[in-house]
């Protein structure tokens, strides 16, 4: 799925990020470098599915050795060997990690058995994915309940959760914020992976996870509501997300100039 990883990079670089390395299995690195120039990308060896092998994991830990943060689950796929590897990111990585999609999903498999984190992990699942991190297999959950269960997991693993939804839940298992931007049609492929290329940027320049989180998902949701007025909400497409990203923080300028200048 070289799409979403593409759609993660290009939303890091238009949220602020100076450089942005992709990481990818050898067979699709041409596709995911023709997506957008202006990150970088880097080869790893792959299994015969074309999936991130054993051999690539050394790779991988020296490519995050220079990085500020990193984000993983945007087209990973699932296989025992990327259980193993987002087992070893999640407790090993010094730097902030931002787990997303497959990569959540690698997480819920070890259940119990997740190591404890070496720094800050910020999880983005929606509420399918939120279910198996959780272990609770019933869908019919009250939504008011799941969130007080995800504030609950995030104080007792030391999580950053933003649980997906129609108003997206920001917690650390203390703080908790409710989100306010953004609108139906945003539920559309990729614009999840979009989400993960915004907080992974606010961290890299230098917002706590929680702030990372919660900034984010504001201007996710800004930038498809800017996106929405111009293109409709049946059009809206995660690239468009992506492209309106520029007009969601001159937006969010705007107001910050709008709101100090209304004080005393």
């Amino acid at each position: 799925m070289s799409g979403a990883i593409g759609l993660a990079g290009m939303a890091t670089l238009r949220s602020g990020a100076g450089s942005v390395t992709l990481a990818v299995p050898d067979v699709c690195l041409q596709t995911v470098a023709a997506f957008e120039p202006s990150y970088m990308t880097a080869p790893l060896a792959c299994d015969e599915g074309g999936r991130i092998g054993h051999a690539a994991e050394a790779e991988i830990f020296r490519l995050a050795a220079v990085a500020d943060c990193v984000a993983c689950g945007p087209g990973l796929s699932r296989a025992p060997q990327l259980t193993e590897l987002v087992a070893r990111m999640y407790e090993a990585l010094p730097q902030p990690l931002v787990l997303d999609a497959d990569g959540l999903n690698a997480l819920a498999a070890l259940g119990e058995a997740c190591p404890a984190a070496a720094a800050p992990r910020i999880l983005t699942p929606h509420p399918g994915e939120f279910r198996r991190l959780s272990g609770e297999p019933d869908s019919r959950v009250p939504w008011e309940d799941v969130c007080r269960r995800a504030v609950v997991l995030a104080a007792r693993r030391g999580w950053v959760l933003v649980l997906k939804g129609h108003r997206t839940l920001v917690t650390d298992g203390q703080r908790v914020t409710v989100n306010t931007s953004g609108n139906p049609g945003m539920a559309t492929g990729g614009s999840g992976d979009v989400l993960t290329g915004i907080i992974t940027a606010l961290v890299c320049q230098g917002l706590t996870p929680f702030d990372a989180a919660h900034l984010g998902v504001y201007l996710h949701g800004l930038a498809g509501d800017l996106a929405a007025d111009q293109l409709g909400q049946v059009s809206l497409i995660a690239r468009d997300l992506v492209d309106y990203l520029p007009q969601a923080f001159q937006s969010l300028r705007a107001e910050i100039h709008r709101a100090a200048g209304a004080g005393p």
